[in-house]
């Protein structure tokens, strides 16, 4: 008589049991998530009102609080900003790209372009032993160089192998690259005066050597609109470029990953958000989603990456960030310096064989 009740008995019981998981789960990731969102909003208060960069903002203001990353808690909440929401952030820059913008510059400033993010990720990975590294920081750092800075950094610190050292060095790049690319938005636009560069061939400059998106617009428009427009056109053909890096470095990883005898640590060929970041480009490209649906996409992808980078300021001790060095600094600049080379020569070449305008 007992065993007709007993599925209703389990049926009764079975909602409140999953409402009550879904309800503990909100309580543990709530607290550091609230911390991230505020860091994160502060970051973007102050950027706006004093011109700082608002990611170099978030990750300061989040290591100036790494304690509440132990604090019992706030750690999931700001391990799942630091994973999750970073993850999330990096698919929305899909729907930034489209295959007509790609088009718009041209197939010898497309390659010239494509050429220098494939050229200084491999300069990296070159030199990275005599700075005393091996292929992660190589490709951590070359890659946010190369590709779209922070974010860059981000997405392929999410697929790298994990060692005790992986979030200082995530930490140094995104101090390091934003850095640099704030002190180029300053430089780069007065030696292209200097040079008397015309306005598209500084904004093609500047779209494909400043690391960072907000600095690359700063500078562009510093110097006329054509500038600006041409500059931002070609960083986002840079920002596309960051799913085919991932994607191959994953299938490299997995391959030396499976000599090791943990094969659950290899990670997938192509990683979901990066599967996310290509779908959502082709939906942009076909004009599928409405203007409205890819603005509001894009503005969250920016908020969720500066979350993360909040997440990963709190989860960061300060000391930690010393111990990987001088020679680390000395590479990012390195980098940044061979990118710079490699796109002004092309641009000469150019120029010598009138594929582009008069410099």
């Amino acid at each position: 008589m007992s065993d007709p009740e007993a599925p209703e008995a389990r049926d009764a019981q079975s909602g409140p049991g999953a409402q009550s998981r879904l309800s503990r789960a909100v309580q543990e990731l709530a607290p550091g998530i609230l911390v991230a969102v505020i860091i994160a909003m502060a970051s973007r208060f102050v950027s706006e009102h004093y011109g700082a960069p608002a990611m170099l903002l978030a990750l300061l203001f989040g290591i100036a609080l790494n304690f509440l990353a132990t604090e019992t808690r706030c750690a999931e909440g700001v391990a799942f900003c630091a994973s999750t929401l970073l993850r999330a952030g990096v698919a929305l820059l899909g729907l930034r790209i489209s295959f007509e913008m790609v088009a718009a510059l041209g197939l010898p400033t497309v390659l010239l372009v494509v050429g220098g993010v494939l050229a200084t990720i491999l300069f990296g990975l070159a030199v990275t032993r005599l700075f005393g590294f091996r292929f992660r920081f190589a490709l951590l750092s070359a890659g946010s160089v190369a590709i779209c800075g922070a974010s860059a950094a981000m997405a392929i610190a999410a697929i790298l192998p994990k060692d005790k050292s992986s979030e200082d060095r995530l930490v140094f790049t995104v101090v390091g690259v934003t850095v640099l690319s704030t002190v180029a938005m300053i430089l780069y636009p007065a030696i292209g005066s200097a040079l008397s560069l015309d306005d598209r061939t500084a904004g093609v400059y500047l779209g494909a050597t400043i690391h960072d998106v907000a600095q690359v617009v700063g500078a562009g428009f510093s110097i006329s609109d054509t500038a600006g427009e041409t500059a931002a056109l070609v960083k986002m053909l840079r920002v596309s470029m960051l799913a085919p890096v991932v994607i191959v470095a994953a299938i490299v990883i997995r391959r030396y990953a499976q000599a090791g005898p943990d094969s659950d640590a290899r990670p997938p060929i192509i990683p979901t958000f990066v599967a996310v970041f290509f779908a959502l480009a082709a939906l942009n490209s076909f004009g599928v989603l409405p203007r409205i649906v890819t603005d509001g996409a894009a503005v969250l992808s920016q908020w969720l990456l500066l979350i993360a980078i909040a997440a990963v300021g709190l989860k960061t001790v300060p000391r930690d960030i010393v111990k990987v060095g001088g020679a680390a600094a000395a590479m990012l600049v390195a980098e940044t310096l061979f990118l710079a080379a490699f796109i002004a020569a092309g641009l000469f070449l150019l120029h010598r064989s009138g594929l582009m305008a008069s410099l």
